[in-house]
């Protein structure tokens, strides 16, 4: 029986490749303290998550096409103010990964039904932009979203859990 010598070259870059094979999962863990409360500053595009007694992280965003005021109708391109919860998550996200936030609030849906018009809905922190679909040289892209890097929302997506709250401030 004949031996087959594998060159060390080959060895050693098929091991890692196998060991970045395994980093490369959008999915990251978290063990540090909880994030309590996250913060959106539109005005400085500036998100924050705070856990108990510290600032843990801060990024910055892209907001809505039209990101002055708040969101008031589906299609305004504004992105909300107010307070809010993180109530979902999107690990199948056209925008990589999200995480919805509650808009529209029952003073929203109010605000707008008396307009006659729709609030929208679907507010997402997400990743972005998808390259040669959306833009990527203007800033405040999305419908009413608040948009991250893909790196800056697979931390995020593992960081903020379901139930914290959010406030967005002008």
């Amino acid at each position: 029986m004949k031996n087959i010598r594998f060159p060390r070259r080959a060895v050693l870059l098929g091991g890692l490749a196998a060991f970045l094979s395994g980093c490369a999962s959008k999915f990251r863990s978290y063990g540090g303290p909880e994030v309590t409360r996250v913060r959106l500053y539109k005005g400085q595009r500036l998100l924050v998550l705070d856990g108990a007694d510290r600032v843990l992280q801060t990024y910055p965003v892209g907001l809505g096409f039209a990101p002055e005021g708040h969101k008031q109708f589906e299609g305004d391109g504004r992105t909300p103010e107010g307070a809010y919860v993180v109530d979902k998550r999107n690990p199948d996200s056209t925008y990589h990964l999200s995480v919805g936030i509650s808009y529209p609030n029952e003073a929203d849906i109010a605000f707008a039904e008396a307009q006659g018009l729709s609030p929208g809905g679907d507010i997402f922190i997400h990743g972005g932009p998808r390259p040669g679909i959306d833009p990527t040289d203007v800033r405040d892209w999305t419908a009413g979203c608040i948009a991250v890097t893909d790196r800056q929302i697979e931390d995020i997506y593992a960081m903020v859990k379901d139930g914290t709250p959010i406030h967005i401030f002008a």
